[in-house]
């Protein structure tokens, strides 16, 4: 059975989840993984209100959809990162507060926390999202940086969020990182070094985004091949490399959409990522969850772009054979 087609619901909070919902009905989408920011999905609402994770689920049910993740990327990106001014355009006025960073990261740590239990009275099993990162920032290593650096800001890493996914695990819920640059994991070796970090928590998995990795240069069905287990949520994204010789993918602090970039990302199927060697991939690992389309081109028009990528993804999404193709011919033993 193919598995369901889903809209990421980030790029589109301008509008309310009303609205949002009836045009992904009209478009052909099964579900919708809801942001936590506009009004799609509030976290302090899901906990202070009874009816509300209902009300969310009764909204979708109106239009036929239905919901297999939220995702809180902002505020986790705040748990880990070192707090600048940039944090306060991204999480909720209570969790910024006064803006001192100690204060930032302890109450994105809480919200995160909250998230797991307001994804348990949503009825899912999954939050996706951001974790920040304390050595981001190091990735280039001049001023001379030594591992000893790196180390130290994976042992913070971890300890920010051991409590978390502890109370994700208490709640039945898994926290699946978006693999990213300005993450504490963004290719196979950082998630390696990230899971060891966190002494290889059950709760803490894999956000699959090819996308982000397609421009780095990472393979994104090695990254499906190395954590098997570890794939709790699935993003169909497409990117475009298009290195001339006068750019890198550095992007050269040029705003997405500008066409001098070394990379950028398209509509699903228009990229350079390979979507068949994903489901293939998908497959081997009896992946069974959600393909949620996060949808991001800059020259293109969003509907006409949501549109056209539920179209690709259903032609695109396969189930096993469950046999050879050749055992047809083989004979049974007497």
């Amino acid at each position: 059975m193919p598995r369901p087609v889903t809209l990421f619901t980030g790029q589109w909070a301008d509008l309310p989840l009303e609205v949002l919902a009836e045009k992904a009905a009209d478009w052909g989408y099964d579900g919708l993984e809801l942001a936590c920011w506009g009004d799609h999905f509030e976290v302090d609402r899901a906990l202070s209100e009874d009816s509300y994770c209902q009300g969310r689920q009764d909204l979708l049910a109106r239009h036929g959809l239905k919901c297999w993740a939220i995702s809180n990327h902002l505020v986790g990106q705040a748990v880990s990162d070192p707090i600048d001014t940039r944090h306060k355009s991204i999480v909720p006025a209570r969790v910024w507060g006064d803006g001192r960073p100690d204060g930032v990261q302890e109450r994105a740590a809480q919200e995160m926390i909250d998230t797991a239990e307001a994804a348990k009275r949503m009825g899912l099993c999954v939050v996706n999202g951001f974790t920040g990162s304390p050595v981001w920032h190091k990735l280039y290593f001049f001023p001379p940086t030594s591992q000893e650096e790196i180390d130290a800001g994976y042992r913070a890493f971890a300890d920010r969020w051991r409590p978390i996914l502890d109370a994700f695990q208490q709640h039945g819920v898994c926290f699946a990182l978006e693999v990213h640059p300005t993450e504490i994991a963004y290719d196979i070796h950082t998630m390696e070094r990230a899971l060891a970090a966190v002494d290889d928590h059950p709760a803490f998995g894999i956000n699959f985004d090819p996308s982000h990795l397609l421009w780095q240069g990472v393979d994104p069905v090695r990254l499906i091949d190395r954590f098997p287990e570890r794939i709790f949520h699935a993003h169909i994204k497409d990117a475009v490399t298009r290195l001339d010789g006068s750019n890198s993918i550095l992007g050269g602090h040029l705003s997405f959409g500008d066409h001098r970039r070394g990379w950028d990302f398209r509509s699903p199927g228009r990229g350079d990522v390979d979507f068949e060697g994903i489901i293939r991939a998908l497959n081997r690992i009896n992946y069974q969850g959600p393909l949620s389309v996060e949808w991001e081109d800059s020259a293109m028009d969003r509907e006409h772009g949501a549109a056209e990528a539920v179209e690709f993804v259903r032609a695109l999404d396969f189930a096993p054979a469950g046999r050879a193709f050749d055992s047809a011919f083989e004979k049974d033993e007497a």
